[in-house]
């Protein structure tokens, strides 16, 4: 082979080498330092919205190597052993956190930290307690129903059948377990009826808001669907 055609293959060679390794960089960095999630539900609204892109710290709370490969979107796959780093912290009651749905792991699940092992969560009135304090507001905490479950309301199942939506507990939780809670009080599905949210479900830690998409906005208002001023907003 001659120089000449020597040096175009050496391009396309240092070329595809070095697609492969920024792609294996990317997925690197996804799986375990930054990952990206979409609210698709108000179960956290006003502090997140339907439409709302985040970018998630995984790296906080000890990263996760994968433990489970096969096709995205289906169930068609398979479990493999998995190991969790080393974590700087914790996850803290007020974070906002990434986890897995307890009864489905295969579903991601985003809500805030109420409270954590060996603490107790009760609700009165709507009002949350830990450990008989009041837990502090959410800025953009809202209730949508001005009406007040009492404790043993008709036809609401709750975890471990303590009460209702407004008036529950108190409960006590496990070690290595948190309390998840809709900052949309009264329209999420969260520890009030599936329970506690064990260590090990657990991803990571919602940082900050890099895009946000108004689905609901008519196409004859297209100019109104990105939701400029959410752009770059930290999660709090």
């Amino acid at each position: 082979m001659s120089k000449k055609q020597e040096e175009p293959n050496k391009r396309s060679r240092d070329f595809l080498e070095g697609l492969f390794m920024a792609l294996l960089a990317a997925l690197v960095i996804r799986q375990l330092i930054v990952g990206a999630y979409t609210i698709p539900t108000g179960s956290m609204e006003d502090t997140l919205l339907i439409g709302d892109f985040l970018l998630v710290n995984k790296f906080t709370y000890g990263m996760r190597t994968p433990d489970w490969i096969g096709i995205p979107y289906t169930s068609i796959g398979v479990n493999l052993p998995w190991y969790r780093f080393p974590a700087i912290r914790d996850p803290e009651p007020y974070d906002i956190i990434i986890f897995r749905y307890p009864l489905d792991p295969n579903v991601d699940y985003i809500k805030r930290c109420i409270a954590k092992g060996g603490q107790t969560v009760e609700i009165v009135n709507k009002e949350v307690f830990v450990d008989g304090k009041p837990f502090p507001k959410p800025p953009h905490m809202k209730f949508i129903d001005s009406s007040i479950q009492p404790r043993n309301t008709p036809g609401v199942r709750t975890f471990m059948r303590l009460g209702s939506r407004d008036n529950y507990g108190p409960v006590t939780l496990p070690e290595d377990a948190y309390w998840a809670m809709g900052d949309n009080r009264d329209n999420s599905l969260d520890s009030r009826f599936w329970g506690f949210v064990p260590h090990d479900n657990i991803i990571g830690h919602a940082l900050v808001i890099y895009f946000s998409f108004d689905t609901r906005q008519p196409l004859s208002r297209f100019y109104k669907m990105i939701r400029f001023n959410r752009i770059g907003t930290i999660i709090r």
